[in-house]
């Protein structure tokens, strides 16, 4: 979905634990300044927890470009989390509920996809991945025609 409205993207740096906490804190606060309502908040922050945990980790540190959406009368937030690190051999396998391969609960993408409105995954083996997450704070904007 292309949004009509785009703010530059804010990009941050995931490199330690701290960097995790920091996004967390920025990803709300963006939310927030957007209208996202309390719950829909703690969805994305939590989403976007679990996508930061996973590209320090696995990834072996990365970024998280943050990018406020318009559409209309919809804001939205649009989280993109970008590592150079091994990628993911079987995306089908790290998608299942239940999987870790870091002794964690193995519901970080899982989870994270059912907690936003939009969720993608670009891995390529020994080049890395990119997962983007987008959410609305209020409903879903419908598709425009010939957008």
């Amino acid at each position: 979905m292309q949004a009509s409205r785009h703010a530059a993207p804010t990009s941050l740096p995931i490199g330690s634990d701290a960097d995790l906490a920091w996004v967390r804190q920025q990803v709300r606060q963006a939310a927030a300044e957007l209208g996202f309502g309390l719950v829909q908040q703690t969805k994305l922050v939590t989403a976007a927890s679990e996508l930061a945990r996973n590209t320090l980790v696995h990834g072996g540190g990365g970024h998280v470009d943050l990018t406020p959406l318009g559409l209309g009368s919809s804001n939205g937030l649009r989280l993109a989390f970008v590592d150079t690190g091994p990628g993911i051999r079987d995306l089908d396998q790290a998608m299942t509920d239940g999987y870790t391969s870091g002794g964690g609960l193995g519901l970080g993408m899982s989870g994270a996809k059912r907690l936003v409105h939009e969720f993608e995954v670009d891995s390529r083996l020994g080049e890395g991945t990119t997962v983007t997450v987008t959410a609305w704070a209020t409903a879903v904007p419908p598709s425009r025609p010939g957008s």
